[in-house]
């Protein structure tokens, strides 16, 4: 029986691998065949590198917002994931190497770009571009910690996505590396944009829809000023443990709620209305009375927030980071160490606060 060939970028799911580790992910699977009819299935040209060398930032995120579960989300200035990408004589041509990880955690994610949010974005990226000639290694820098709401997975895939966009000459959409960083959400935690959106376009995003895909920036105003109040218990929420503490069902009241909550989240981050930001924050009736029991002390966080000046606080992504907003630096500080100690007091746990404003730009390449 004759091969089919030029079938280009199958790539082998992880579940296929179970129990080794295959630390190169070759995407071109072409063989040779007797079959006259055999067509190629790939039809865009395949541009080459316009460097040899690429690193990019891609910062972390808020998803969520409280009523906007799913749908929304923002990017903070000053933390997030860094990957630098090469092209590897050592590699095969049509095939990417993760060949170092470091920072957060490195000794929990594996070099396997099958099974690394990396590296499953970078593959995506390389199908889209029908890289075939040249090989690349992807080096990792976790600049956030595993399991902390603040869209880890997130960074990492949009940090990858950006970095081999960048090497060809960025010749992808903001949209396709949106889709492309999914791919690496989908096997992580389910196939929302809440936070690979913003992590790559920067600011507060809505997501209107997924087929097709439809990404609705929000602008805040330059002039005017938001702070994140984000605190980080010693304590890991894996994001699939918390969506399975979702109801399958809500009441209508509940849902009518939420949606005006959302609506006026979103008008106050166009009308640059920080205090209304924080009211709607603070209002989800659905995700939030559902996960906050799992995070020890989470009520009391939230409340000692509020009480000592914030406009609003929740749960950041799946949690267990708390997040809560203010309009100015120093009420910052002074909110976060009422969380810290609410953390310790209440829940037993200690956590360590960062103060950050808005990240506009997003994913981005950076200089060595």
């Amino acid at each position: 029986m004759a091969t089919a060939t030029a079938t280009w970028f199958l790539c082998p799911s992880p579940a296929s691998f179970k129990g080794s580790e295959m630390p190169i992910a070759r995407f071109r699977c072409c063989s040779s065949s007797t079959n006259s009819n055999s067509v190629s299935l790939n039809t865009r040209a395949e541009p080459q590198p316009v460097t040899t060398f690429v690193k990019a930032f891609a910062p972390a995120t808020v998803a969520n917002l409280g009523p906007g579960f799913d749908f929304l989300g923002c990017a903070v200035d000053g933390i997030g994931d860094i990957v630098s990408v090469r092209v590897d004589p050592q590699v095969h041509p049509g095939e990417i190497r993760i060949s170092d990880i470091t920072g957060q955690a490195p000794s929990k994610l594996s070099k396997n770009p099958l099974w690394n949010c990396a590296g499953i974005a970078a593959i995506e990226v390389m199908k889209m571009l029908s890289i075939r000639s040249v090989g690349l290694s992807l080096s990792l820098q976790k600049g956030l910690p595993l399991g902390s709401g603040l869209g880890s997975s997130a960074a990492s895939a949009a940090a990858a996505a950006v970095a081999v966009n960048e090497m060809f000459g960025k010749r992808l959409s903001v949209e396709d590396l949106v889709v492309a960083s999914l791919k690496s959400e989908e096997k992580v935690s389910g196939y929302h944009a809440d936070n690979v959106a913003p992590s790559i376009m920067g600011g507060f995003v809505l997501i209107q829809s997924y087929e097709p895909l439809r990404l609705i920036e929000l602008k805040f105003p330059a002039e005017k000023e938001l702070y994140f109040v984000l605190v980080s218990p010693e304590f890991e929420a894996p994001t699939k443990k918390m969506r399975a503490a979702l109801p399958t069902e809500i009441g209508m009241a509940h849902h009518v709620w939420n949606c005006s909550q959302a609506g006026a989240l979103v008008a106050s981050v166009l009308q640059g209305d920080v205090v209304g930001l924080g009211k709607a924050l603070s209002s989800d009736k659905i995700v939030e009375p559902r996960r906050a029991p799992l995070i020890p002390g989470m009520e009391a966080v939230k409340k000692a927030a509020l009480q000592a000046g914030a406009f609003g606080c929740t749960i950041s992504g799946a949690g267990p980071t708390a997040v809560a907003v203010v309009d100015d630096e120093l009420t910052g500080h002074a909110v976060a160490e009422h969380m810290i100690q609410a953390f310790l007091h209440h829940g037993n746990l200690k956590a360590s606060a960062k103060v950050l404003q808005l990240d506009r730009l997003g994913a981005r390449r950076i200089l060595d």
